[in-house]
């Protein structure tokens, strides 16, 4: 106890100081650090909460974008697609329609071909008979003067039966 004493420590007050501060630490544990400790653990499983979730949000972000890539694939391929057959199709379209346009063609050329082949045909038979009504008249005209009426009639009728079957 001279220790004590040597050092100025009043054991009865060392006593009291000592209960007032199992007195403090029992309030404080009671009170104050278990109210703590669970904030304290609530925050921390809310944060494992929420980088379990980012974590989470990170991967169904990568399937997203991954998705987004194979519709994007899958969109240019159908466009691609689509684009050959739509080039098959206007090909088939232009050679349908350079057929028609041939045949179309054809079909004008040998109508005027007809046609021209009919006017020549007229145009031959109204030469034909302009002719022959020239030669009948020509007939007639020096037939005046080295037959008689009679031998006239009978040459005149002779000649329009030849051009009759002529033509």
């Amino acid at each position: 106890m001279e220790i004590i004493n040597n050092f100025g420590l009043d054991p009865l007050l060392l006593g009291a100081q000592i209960v007032n501060f199992l007195i403090i630490f029992y309030v404080l544990k009671r009170f104050l650090y278990k109210p703590v400790l669970g904030i304290l653990k609530k925050r921390e499983d809310t944060i494992k909460e929420g980088l379990r979730q980012a974590e989470d949000g990170k991967k169904l972000f990568e399937e997203a974008q991954n998705k987004e890539k194979e519709i994007l694939t899958r969109a240019q391929n159908q466009a691609q697609t689509i684009l050959e057959e739509a080039k098959i199709q206007t090909d088939e379209l232009a050679k349908q329609i350079e057929q028609k346009a041939q045949k179309n063609a054809s079909d004008i050329i040998n109508s005027a071909t007809e046609k021209i082949n009919q006017e020549r045909e007229i145009a031959e038979k109204k030469l034909s008979e302009y002719v022959s009504r020239l030669a009948v008249e020509l007939l007639e005209k020096s037939a005046s003067e080295l037959f008689d009426a009679k031998d006239q009639k009978q040459l005149i009728k002779i000649a329009t039966d030849k051009f009759k079957k002529l033509n």
